[in-house]
């Protein structure tokens, strides 16, 4: 199980070399004579490798064979050509095949350093990541190929570079589509070691299984080229603890023993008391929740770590949903959070203050935002007590997510994606039916990664402002500034008196016209747009497609407040795999044929 381990030791544009051990099994109670026979296959299926080696087992033994080959022109691993080879091993025994196993593997070079930061492929590459729980939202746990492709496909179209999976070992699925759609990953294996945090959680079990699920971990996971750093822990409560360091130094030995070519982090939201108690030094690379305002002192006194900020932000909000005026509030009556993406718990922030540092600190390694999903469960404000009275009803699900639950992006997601990426983007919002507000100022803001934004009401100007020349204020929390305001400047704000019509946003870059998007008044509901994400899908019975339904009025204008009910039958080689619409606050089942709209949208799943 997991007989193949591929590390890459020498890696240059002419040739690299290919370091292939094997673990074989002799099952048999007597001895065999055997060859071993590794073909290395580029993304084509074309040989372009082979080595042989004789060797005898004895009975019931295990043998570890060591094989070394070299590659011409290697073609490499990227976040932006994710290249991946393919090792066959074969064991041969006179003229039989015993057993053949295929090992995808990626070539590719990774640094660490304290003054340059992550370098991938010698190249400086700031991680953009973002945190993910295991659920697929309507599919629960249960691991569907197509839905997690899916989910990383949105978080890709988004900018992100990196994931984290959070806290757990991940599906293997998971990892095969990081592999193949270019996405680092921070391999986490506990929440927590010895001290619990809640009764029955893997703490429980942690002395007995610790150390066997954290091997497991890493010989399932290490020939992967996606992972670049292993994770030994989250906020765990050894943090406090003045021997907390010692569990940290024998799980930092155990990632080193099973694997030396990546290095081991764990994220500690209690800065001071892992680095006072030592645990922070067992690590090769710290990395911290939360704390964007003490890099800079953590490297002063640190200076030869190199930290990477492994949980950032944990802003909350609730997709297509406008509150007014922009504060920063706990909670909402409506048990809905504005998507003006200002609201955060106390001990987190908006996205904008590790923006800003990261992009300051080029050294950092980068940001894994918390969380690139909703998730199903901790709906963060509302719950929390131990008892029903300190629970809001009927909210179930997460409000952290840049994407919601139904995989809907929220405004946040156009926000990183006006920082993360570079093909011309504009985004704006709040959406434009403000009924009974006519003449009042509603705020008007766009994202964009262009130079400039002209606003246009009804085709008359609003002016044009310059991305990064007029800050815009906006609520934080006390633990980002003492006021509690922070001047953004990936923001750019309009206050626009309401009247109906159409409000356009026109981006120009280098004084050319970029990218435009606009949002019009929407009139009563009218009709229903379906739009699928894919139109063929494979005839398995596994494969989906995710079909959006909106909710619009006779001109096609999105109803940004419709609720209404939808019912959906599926003829033909297929079925309702489930139904969602991105609403945090609801527990209508998943399992349905039907499903009303939350801010003019909802999600049929067809299965083939």
């Amino acid at each position: 199980r997991w007989g193949t381990y591929i590390t890459t030791p020498s890696v240059a544009n002419d040739k690299a070399t290919v370091a292939v051990r094997t673990d074989v099994q002799n099952r048999r109670s007597s001895p065999a004579r055997i060859t071993l026979e590794t073909l290395v296959l580029d993304a084509a299926g074309r040989q372009v490798g082979r080595v042989a080696s004789e060797q005898s087992i004895p009975e019931g033994g295990k043998q570890t064979i060591d094989q070394k080959l070299d590659l011409t022109k290697p073609e490499r691993w990227d976040v932006d050509r994710p290249y991946l080879y393919r090792a066959v091993s074969m064991i041969r025994e006179g003229g039989r095949t015993l057993d053949r196993y295929v090992t995808p593997f990626g070539i590719r070079t990774i640094e660490f350093d304290k003054t340059k930061g992550f370098l991938l492929n010698g190249r400086h590459l700031k991680m953009q990541g973002v945190c993910m729980h295991h659920d697929l939202g309507a599919f629960g746990a249960a691991v569907n190929r197509r839905a997690t492709e899916r989910q990383l496909q949105i978080m890709k179209g988004m900018g992100v570079n990196a994931v984290r999976t959070s806290h757990n070992p991940p599906s293997p699925e998971l990892l095969e589509f990081c592999d193949t759609l270019g996405l680092m990953v921070m391999d986490e294996a506990f929440d927590m070691w010895g001290m619990p945090k809640v009764r029955n959680g893997h703490g429980k079990y942690f002395d007995q299984w610790g150390e066997k699920d954290l091997r497991d971990m890493i010989r399932r996971d290490r020939n992967h080229p996606s992972i670049v750093l292993w994770s030994i822990g989250n906020e765990i409560r050894e943090q406090g603890s003045p021997e907390g360091w010692k569990v940290a130094k024998r799980l930092t030995e155990i990632c080193h023993e099973e694997d030396r070519t990546r290095p081991v982090t764990a994220g500690f939201n209690n800065s001071t008391g892992a680095i006072k108690n030592g645990l922070a030094d067992q690590v090769d690379i710290p990395g911290f929740n939360y704390k964007p305002l003490e890099y800079q002192q953590i490297l002063k006194d640190h200076p030869n770590w190199v930290i990477v900020a492994a949980e950032t932000s944990s802003c909350v909000s609730s997709r297509g949903v406008y509150h007014l005026p922009i504060e920063k509030y706990e909670k909402h009556e409506s048990l809905q959070l504005t998507s003006y993406d200002v609201i955060a718990p106390p001990w987190a922030y908006a996205p904008d203050p590790e923006l800003d540092i990261q992009e300051k600190l080029p050294h950092v390694l980068g940001e894994f935002v918390w969380t690139g999903f909703d998730y199903l469960g901790e709906p963060t404000p509302y719950f929390g007590g131990r008892t029903a009275s300190d629970r809001d009803w009927p909210s179930r699900s997460s409000y952290f997510g840049i994407v919601d639950l139904a995989g809907f992006p929220k405004d946040r997601y156009y926000l990183y994606q006006s920082v993360w990426t570079k093909n011309p983007m504009v985004h704006i919002l709040p959406h434009w039916n403000w009924a009974g507000r006519e003449g009042q100022n509603i705020p008007v803001l766009c994202y964009t990664n262009a130079d400039e934004v002209e606003l246009f009401l009804n085709g008359k100007s609003l002016g044009r402002k310059k991305r990064g020349t007029e800050p815009v204020e906006i609520p934080v929390g006390k633990n980002i500034s003492q006021s509690g305001k922070f001047l953004t400047k990936y923001r750019l704000l309009w206050q626009v008196a309401y009247q109906p019509g159409t409000l356009r946003a026109v981006a120009f870059k280098d004084g050319k016209q970029a990218a435009t998007k606009e949002v019009r008044t929407a009139g009563a509901p009218a009709r229903l747009s379906m739009v699928p994400d894919r139109m063929r899908i494979r005839a398995d019975g596994e494969d989906l497609s995710f079909i959006t339904i909106r909710v619009e009025d006779k001109d096609h204008n999105l109803c940004p407040s419709a609720d209404n009910l939808v019912r959906f039958k599926v003829e033909g080689a297929g079925g309702i795999a489930a139904v969602d619409n991105g609403n945090p606050a609801t527990v209508e089942s998943f399992q349905a044929d039907s499903r009303k709209a939350f801010s003019g949208m909802c999600l049929l799943i067809v299965r083939s």
